[in-house]
């Protein structure tokens, strides 16, 4: 009777709940300026929008075990990591020229007199925020130097845990409010700054320009610990061979802390120039690009996207953060997403 008794309390507990879909919970601090998302009592990321930060981000991920998947620099230093590009932080989606103003590369450490040459995206407000489906939906405003709005944006996340896979879905409805103009451009679209486990082990220091020209440089740092492997659907690897290469989506797999875990970006169908450019970079930038164009690969067509007032654009992808992902799984996580 106790066994009928206790079968019966676990059927009636567990309706409406399954242990692969958790529940979402939406945490929104306002005096903070952050939503923490946690998948049952487990902290996933945090969406913040200081008034320090030049865009709203989602910072830090981690996997279902805890670990970060983020670099921790600028707002969490660790040891050991790189301070490079201090605009890199979470993930972030933005572009390097719109109208000729930069949005990827504005950070803290740009410069009064040079302000002026670039944008910042300021969320405005956060519409929904559904526990029961994982949907947050926010808007923001992509402006210039003096606040003139040049683009609305309506973002949705989607948020999921299933078979140990977190998945953040990312859904950006641009809309002009003047004539815009995307001019194609290594820098963009979404982007990851990864932790430094997940970069590839380098025996020199590199220089990088950016979309104004500005040069960056990476130092050389110790290796330990740096065992990070690009991969894409066409079965190209590393930096070398994923980089301004088009693919439905590239994955980077490393080990940390004993553990291995791959992050997958997905592109998908309905996004203009499918499929993008990977924008991945050795030194832990993991970035997919649908309006990159030349500047990636001098052969490709080129790109340009104009939007009259009240013209929209929707770009939409898809992050996995799992274990060990094969490539079937991938394309399975790739065909299903094509089908949304």
């Amino acid at each position: 009777m106790k066994k009928i008794i206790g079968l019966i309390l676990i059927l009636i507990l567990g309706v409406g709940c399954s242990p692969s879909t958790p529940h979402i919970d939406f945490r929104h601090d306002a005096a903070g300026k952050k939503i923490d998302v946690y998948i049952g009592t487990s902290y996933f990321t945090s969406l913040i929008y200081p008034d320090t930060m030049e865009k709203p981000v989602l910072y830090p991920i981690v996997t279902t075990s805890g670990k970060e998947i983020t670099r921790g620099y600028p707002l969490r230093p660790r040891p050991f990591e790189r301070t490079d590009h201090p605009h890199h932080v979470g993930l972030w989606f933005s572009f390097g020229d719109v109208n000729g103003l930069d949005f990827w590369n504005n950070s803290f450490a740009i410069g009064p007199e040079d302000k002026p040459r670039y944008g910042s995206i300021k969320l405005k407000e956060i519409v929904e925020a559904d526990s029961k489906t994982g949907r947050m939906v926010t808007k923001s405003d992509w402006v210039n130097f003096n606040n003139r709005v040049l683009l609305e944006e309506k973002t949705t996340f989607l948020f999921a845990e299933k078979d140990g896979n977190r998945t953040i879905e990312r859904t950006a409805e641009l809309t002009a409010r003047e004539p815009v103009t995307f001019t194609e451009n290594k820098e963009g679209l979404i982007g990851i700054r990864m932790d430094r486990a997940f970069e590839e082990p380098s025996d020199k220091p590199e220089k990088f320009l950016d979309a104004q020209g500005n040069v960056t440089e990476v130092p050389v740092l110790s290796n330990e610990g740096v065992n990070g492997i690009y991969r894409n659907a066409e079965g190209l690897t590393g930096e070398k061979g994923v980089w301004g290469k088009r693919s439905r989506w590239v994955a980077v797999r490393a080990e940390k802390e004993g553990e291995i875990v791959t992050v997958v970006i997905l592109d998908h169908p309905r996004n203009p120039n499918y499929p993008g450019w990977s924008h991945a970079r050795g030194y832990g930038l993991f970035a997919h690009n649908n309006l990159a164009g030349r500047a990636v690969d001098k052969n490709a067509h080129p790109v340009k996207l104009e939007l009259k007032p009240g013209e929209k654009v929707v770009f939409k992808y898809k992050v996995v953060i799992g274990g060990d992902l094969d490539d079937t799984s991938i394309n399975a996580f790739s065909a299903d997403f094509a089908k949304e």
